[in-house]
Parts: C-alpha cells; sequence; structure tokens
C-alpha cells in the first residue's frame, strides 16, 4: 500500500449537475397590472396606454418580471402584451404569474437550451441541495431530458447518492 489517497470520485467519469450553477443573476419582481388600472379597477385604454408611456420601465433593467393582476379585474390580453413590449428591452424574462411561476418559466429555458452531449452514456448526479430558490419542476424537466442519453442517474452528493434510473 502506498498511502496515497485517491479521489475515486474525481477519477470517474461520474458527471455532476448542479442547478444552482445556472442560476442567473438578476432581480425576480413582480410588476402589478393594477396601478395602470382606473382605481386600481377598471382599465380605460387611453389611460392605460398614457401611463404606460410615462413609466419609468428603466427601473427593471436586467430583471426577471413577473406580470401580475392582484385586482381581480378582467383584463385583455392585449394590455399584457403592450405592457411586455415596454418591459422587454429592460428585461431578462418577463411572464404572467406570480414569483414562483417566473422562477419555473426561467428553468425551463435554461433547462431547455443546455447541451447535453457531455451527459451521454455516462453516469449522472443530480446535485440536490442549494442555497437558490431552484423550483422543483426543474429537477422533474432535467430528468427527463437526461433518462434518454445518461447511463444512469442519481440524486444527491456523491458520497450518498440516491439512485433513480439505470440504462438495462
Amino acid at each position: 500500500m502506498s498511502g496515497e489517497i485517491k479521489n475515486r470520485v474525481a477519477e470517474s467519469s461520474l458527471k455532476t449537475i448542479d442547478l444552482e450553477d445556472f442560476y442567473p443573476s438578476g432581480s425576480r419582481v413582480e410588476l402589478d397590472i393594477s396601478q395602470f388600472l382606473f382605481e386600481g379597477i377598471i382599465l380605460k385604454e387611453k389611460d392605460f396606454r398614457i401611463q404606460v408611456a410615462n413609466f419609468s420601465w428603466e427601473t427593471y433593467q436586467d430583471n426577471f418580471v413577473a406580470l401580475t393582476n392582484t385586482s381581480g379585474a378582467i383584463i385583455p390580453g392585449w394590455a399584457f402584451m403592450l405592457l411586455t413590449l415596454n418591459l422587454a428591452p429592460f428585461s431578462k424574462l418577463i411572464t404572467i404569474g406570480n414569483l414562483s411561476q417566473l422562477e419555473t418559466q426561467v428553468f425551463t429555458e435554461i433547462i431547455s437550451n443546455l447541451n447535453f452531449s457531455e451527459y451521454k452514456d455516462k453516469p449522472v448526479i443530480i446535485k440536490g441541495c442549494s442555497n437558490k430558490p431552484i423550483p422543483e419542476t426543474a429537477y422533474i424537466q432535467l430528468i427527463q431530458k437526461l433518462q434518454p442519453i445518461a447511463k444512469s442517474v442519481m440524486y444527491g452528493e456523491a458520497c450518498s447518492s440516491v439512485p433513480l434510473y439505470k440504462r438495462k
């Protein structure tokens, strides 16, 4: 025995995916459409357009924006589209919903744009512990992308992983 300590995990072909590594910078904010409504509940098209045109959209620079409607007012689809047209030059991503739905949309785009070729025919471990708010849906989307190409998929850490899938 040579006394040399070997890191068998580092020497293996095991690939680790940590979704936290892909977490994009930028604030996540909600923009409530009711602030553009007459008395917070009625959409008057002319007034709405004037308020949207005069709004300081720069405050959303490099933000991820969830368009919400806390008033419960019935809002036509074009109103959200008009807000989006004004937000788009400043924001990284815009969606309708709450912050949780926004985060899900952010990771849906990240996972759909990932290159999975390095995981082909390899054992893969999906790191589970995270300090950032990774939506559970992201893990579901990730496993669906990995299953057809990976040799095996585990969840957790290399020292204590849970086997999820092994190709037959």
